[in-house]
């Protein structure tokens, strides 16, 4: 990557503050140069000298320190930003930037960038929950923040849940799109995108379903909305708070998921499949739990309708992309989806590999376009395969 774009990293004072040291290092490496503002309350977890070392550049910490140079230094670093990062970013920083208050090196910075701002969250979980703290990051996200969501684990508290500070590689992702994408690519662009599995009721306590946690869809989604499009989720049952500021539309059966996208249809530009629908439901669904016996039970199944089948019979000036999911054969699969459904674009991934299963926040994937070229990838983020996805519907269309 070329020397000439600059990350400026914001380093707030939480017990995470040391996982930056790692962010600055990667970025380094990648010949970005780094500039870090540290509050006063984060060079009580880690040295300034650490990330000095590191980026090789001056940390700044103290708003009324006598500049070194004739530049007003947060209008400097504010200009000289590509991306801002602020990594962690506690709830403090997070409601100070929301609210407009500018009261230290870091948050004053923030205001005046006209580079693009990411957040990564890092609290303990009631806080991360507390609903003003909620309101603030579904503010910031209004008005274009990016958030990389915080995972779930064990806290520096002793509890467990959400608030720990995302992957580090994940963060370093983000930052690295924000450096290469044309901003607001999807502008104008309306992208319908389902997503995880759907459950086909059998009685009032057993269902059919499958693995799929919905995660690789919820990505897209919010990639559409990062890169200035209009994204629409229709999800099936996951585990997945709604993203931020995205349409969200909650279906169970594949029959309702089939039912939603049908009403959408005719007023978006862009079909991303990434739902596991289940084929098949049963044919007759039991009022009261059937009762176990001895006996085997036979449960006839039906075709559910296919989503990408039907909108591929009439699909107008939509472009349509499915997903393979395959534990075997899986190119000779994607092709046969390819022409059989009519897509533009099928991303194909062999599910029984390490790190490209359901439930994982890692992909391995291969692009197949209608013409029936190849484009293979090697083991990454989810969020970064969205945006991949995103970038070859825009290579293929010349959008």
């Amino acid at each position: 990557m070329s020397d000439s774009k600059n990350v400026v990293i914001g380093v707030t004072g939480g017990i995470a503050a040391y996982k930056s040291a790692d962010l600055v290092s990667r970025l380094v490496k990648r010949n970005i140069n780094v500039d870090v503002i540290m509050t006063e309350s984060a060079t009580k977890f880690i040295s300034p000298l650490t990330f000095e070392s590191l980026s090789h550049n001056k940390v700044v910490v103290d708003m009324f320190e006598s500049p070194k140079f004739w530049e007003i230094e947060h209008i400097a670093l504010a200009e000289k930003a590509d991306v801002f990062a602020v990594v962690p970013a506690t709830a403090n920083v997070i409601g100070k930037i929301a609210n407009g208050i500018a009261d230290d090196m870091l948050t004053t910075t923030v205001m005046a960038t006209k580079g693009k701002v990411i957040l990564a969250p890092a609290m303990n979980t009631n806080m991360y929950n507390n609903v003003i703290f909620k309101e603030n990051l579904k503010k910031l996200m209004s008005l274009g923040y990016i958030i990389v969501e915080p995972d779930n684990g064990r806290l520096a508290c002793g509890t467990y849940g959400k608030g720990k500070l995302a992957d580090i590689g994940i963060i370093e992702d983000t930052i690295l799109k924000y450096l290469l994408l044309d901003k607001n690519d999807y502008d104008g662009k309306t992208v319908l995108v389902t997503a995880g599995p759907t459950v086909e009721p059998i009685d009032p306590v057993r269902y059919i379903t499958n693995h799929s946690s919905g995660k690789m869809g919820f990505e897209i989604a919010k990639a559409v909305k990062s890169r200035g499009g209009r994204a629409i989720l229709v999800t099936g049952p996951t585990n997945l708070e709604d993203p931020i500021d995205i349409e969200t539309i909650h279906v169970n059966t594949a029959c309702e998921m089939y039912d939603a996208v049908m009403k959408l249809k005719d007023n978006i530009d862009i079909f991303i499949g990434a739902a596991a629908v289940a084929d098949y439901r049963p044919v007759r669904y039991e009022v009261n739990k059937i009762k176990k016996s001895d006996d085997n039970i036979e449960l006839k199944l039906i075709r559910n309708p296919d989503i990408l089948y039907e909108l591929g019979k009439n699909k107008g000036n939509i472009i349509l992309v499915g997903f393979a999911a395959e534990t075997e054969n899986l190119i000779e699969s994607a092709k046969e989806k390819i022409n059989k459904k009519n897509l533009d674009l099928i991303v194909a991934n062999d599910v029984s590999m390490e790190g490209a299963g359901f439930s994982g926040d890692t992909n391995i994937v291969n692009i197949i376009d209608k013409d029936l070229n190849i484009k293979e990838y090697p083991l990454m983020s989810k969020t970064d395969v969205a945006h991949i996805i995103l970038d070859e519907i825009k290579r293929y269309f010349n959008l």
